[in-house]
């Protein structure tokens, strides 16, 4: 398991070339600090989705990511949305939330795994994330 530092990741995303984005939205539960410090640095707008895949424990609880809440309000279409989450190892999670964006243009990122874009591409192996307890 790799440990990074919140300052490690913090200065990554200080050196990360964003598109231009209206709009940052955090797949809860763990991407929600990762798009919080994203949207804070893009500064722009933010909300969140939570989409149960997988448990406390890290294993799948569903066979398909299943939609728990999404924004209060109804997004308008024709955003620029930057869709966060802090990893994605299937992308079933972000495939079910880019639907929830149909209207709109969607790039995903993520920390680590697939995505349109990767933080930390390089790391392969688990991580200790320092907002997780």
């Amino acid at each position: 398991m790799i440990e990074l530092s919140f300052v490690q990741i913090s200065r990554s995303l200080r050196q990360f070339e964003f598109p231009e984005i209206d709009l940052v939205i955090g797949i809860g539960t763990g991407g929600i600090v990762p798009a919080c410090l994203v949207a804070h640095q893009l500064n722009c707008g933010l909300q969140v989705v939570v989409i149960n895949h997988r448990d406390f424990a890290n294993q799948i609880a569903h066979q398909t990511p299943l939609v728990v809440s999404t924004p209060p309000t109804p997004l308008p279409t024709g955003l620029k949305v930057l869709l966060v989450d802090d990893v994605s190892v299937s992308g079933k999670t972000l495939e079910i939330a880019r639907e929830l964006l149909e209207g709109n243009q969607v790039t995903t990122f993520v920390l680590k795994g697939k995505a349109d874009l990767v933080l930390f591409p390089h790391i392969s192996a688990c991580v200790s994330w320092p907002w997780k307890v």
